[in-house]
């Protein structure tokens, strides 16, 4: 792609998002996010792929039909209360149906399926912009509605945390259990969201930490399914060595970072007295877990299959950078120490 046209793409990417975060008027919110969808399609579809224009079609229509709702919702919000703030949503209505608007936008159960169809037919850098990127803006209001509705908020936060365990157990390509990765994720940050907004924030910036670290090592190795991982010992020990440990970071393991925002969120759920609740997200967080062993095996612990579907690829230098890699990679596994620090933080 012309470089200009990227910058171009990219510039409206990152506007449509700011748009979305400082407005207060629901019309200015609801063009940040239609720019936001409208400058990541020619990125989506810039390899000419049947996959990619299919991946691109797909991501059009859902998040149309989202931004649609979003704005007859906010009329009939306007209708009946005579209020265009986004703070002024009071009446059940307006706010459940904006809260179902932006749950499609972002992929929590049970809108999520779109999610991994569409990642599944773009490259590992577009998909690593639409797991992270593409979260901020829904999330920014996702988090001026309160009050709204938190029994509704209770069941998208467990479905999604179920659904992304269960949805991962048989996925044998990687962007797919990466895309059920991220709706497991939405799940816990959407269930604690209304007790301490601040506990989400963090969650999401951690998820979106160890999502970068594990897109950046796929496409280092150029991996896109379970077989191929087993060459990336060949072409990158070291980082094969520390692969696990991002992926079991990613599960919510001690002592690694991913572990700070479960123990946050099931201690906060528990002190608002859903103690069943916690119970349930604690074990779909097994589910989760369970494919990120498998992605680990696969990686260390197993030899390359080489029969003519799998043959080993040519192991040529890597032109990426590793910069980024190694400072997302280094946060991943390294920042659960911070946690008093942060805990004092959210509270003061």
């Amino acid at each position: 792609m012309n470089p200009y046209i990227l910058a171009i793409l990219l510039f409206s990417l990152g506007l449509g998002t700011t748009i979305t975060f400082a407005s207060s008027h629901w019309l200015l919110a609801w063009m940040g996010l239609e720019m936001n969808t409208l400058a990541i399609i020619p990125l989506m579809a810039q390899h000419h792929h049947p996959r990619a224009v299919e991946a691109t079609t797909k991501y059009f229509l859902t998040q149309a039909t989202a931004a649609a709702t979003l704005l007859f919702a906010s009329v009939t919000n306007a209708w009946l209360t005579g209020q265009w703030e986004i703070q002024q949503i009071t009446h059940p209505l307006p706010s459940t149906m904006i809260t179902l608007a932006l749950a499609l936008k972002i992929g929590l159960a049970p809108l999520h399926a779109w999610l991994p169809e569409v990642l599944q037919g773009l490259d590992l850098t577009t998909g690593l912009i639409l797991s992270t990127w593409q979260k901020l803006a829904p999330f920014a209001l996702i988090l001026q509605l309160q009050p709204s509705s938190s029994t509704l908020l209770i069941i998208l936060g467990l479905t999604s945390t179920l659904i992304g365990g269960w949805g991962g157990l048989n996925q044998t390509q990687l962007r797919k259990i990466l895309a059920y990765s991220s709706i497991a994720h939405l799940g816990w940050m959407i269930l604690v969201l209304q007790f301490s907004p601040s506990i989400t924030l963090l969650t999401l910036l951690t998820y979106f930490i160890m999502t970068f670290s594990t897109f950046l090592v796929f496409k280092l190795n150029e991996s896109t399914t379970i077989n191929t991982l087993a060459t990336s010992c060949a072409k990158a020990p070291a980082l094969t060595a520390l692969m696990p440990l991002i992926l079991l970071s990613l599960g919510g393991l001690p002592p690694l970072t991913g572990f700070m925002p479960k123990w946050l969120i099931l201690q906060e759920l528990t002190k608002q007295g859903l103690a069943p609740t916690a119970t349930l997200a604690a074990l779909s967080a097994l589910l989760s877990l369970y494919f990120y062993l498998r992605l680990s095996y696969a990686m260390t612990l197993t030899i390359s299959p080489n029969n003519l579907t799998g043959s080993t690829p040519w192991r040529l230098p890597s032109t990426q950078l590793t910069y980024p890699l190694a400072t997302s990679t280094a946060m991943t596994i390294c920042l659960l120490p911070l946690t008093p620090a942060i805990s004092a933080l959210l509270t003061s």
